[in-house]
């Protein structure tokens, strides 16, 4: 009686699965790596954010906020707030008179032109949250912010 299968053709069919787990592993490793390449380029659109967030706060702190009691006239180039500024993934950041902080990636190496968004909560006399939301949320490949 001969066996189901010899013994090479049992060897072949390892070495194939083995080959098609090993292609599959580096499909997985290349496309968390892409992803991890994205969020750290898009960082620097989140990064550019901080000081416009700062002058902000700094204006419900001790500014015309604070004596108002409400976050208005803060367009760039006001009450303390920087201009917008671009760079390699920054296209730009806008700050809306409510001070709502709108930053925009540029469309080179995977990035999109995605948003990032900061939108704040401001109570007289009590610390700025912001919310997040944009484009950066909702890629269809996963967010990246």
């Amino acid at each position: 009686m001969t066996p189901f299968l010899t013994r090479i053709e049992r060897l072949i069919i390892a070495v194939t699965l083995g080959i098609l787990v090993a292609m599959a592993i580096a499909v997985v490793v290349i496309t968390r790596h892409r992803q991890a390449q994205l969020r750290a380029k898009f960082a620097t659109v989140m990064v550019a954010t901080e000081n416009f967030k700062t002058a902000i706060e700094l204006c419900a702190k001790f500014g015309p906020c604070a004596a108002s009691g409400a976050l208005s006239g803060l367009e760039d180039g006001t009450l303390g707030i920087p201009y917008s500024r671009s760079g390699t993934y920054l296209a730009s950041v806008r700050v809306a008179s409510n001070g709502t902080i709108t930053a925009t990636a540029t469309e080179v190496e995977g990035l999109a032109g995605e948003t990032y968004v900061l939108t704040p909560s401001y109570v007289k006399g009590a610390p700025i949250t912001w919310a997040v939301s944009g484009t950066c949320k909702t890629r269809p490949a996963g967010a990246i912010c």
